[in-house]
């Protein structure tokens, strides 16, 4: 099970990184989407998944019996998920108004944009 989960996530971060070099900015923004599900998928593994017994310590108890859910890269993964939320939000309007004003998709033609026209002087 650890082999296929660890494939999978190597797979997810290379057709990430494929969507991330190619040039249209709707692969782009895919490709972080893809990106940020793969390293929080990298977090989950690193955390060692069990299903034995949750992270919380029973009333008769002091100390959690092993083995036992690591509550901490959860965290970290909860607080992932809602960073890359509000950075796919920021990228997509960003991308929307860089089409609005550029006209294309293609990130070789945005380094055009610069020049000024000689007929607006």
């Amino acid at each position: 099970m650890d082999l296929i989960f660890t494939i999978a996530v190597g797979l997810l971060f290379a057709a990430s990184l494929y969507m991330i070099l190619h040039r249209h900015l709707f692969k782009l923004i895919v490709g972080l989407m893809v990106f940020g599900l793969a390293s929080n998928l990298y977090v989950f593994a690193i955390g060692r998944l069990t299903r034995e017994q949750s992270a919380i310590i029973p009333g008769d108890a002091d100390v959690a019996f092993e083995p036992f859910a690591d509550p901490v890269p959860q965290a970290l993964i909860l607080t992932a998920i809602v960073i890359g939320f509000g950075l796919q939000a920021f990228a997509i309007v960003l991308v929307k108004r860089l089409y609005q004003v550029s006209d294309s998709e293609d990130i070789d033609e945005l380094k055009n944009t610069d020049k000024i026209d000689s007929t607006e002087k």
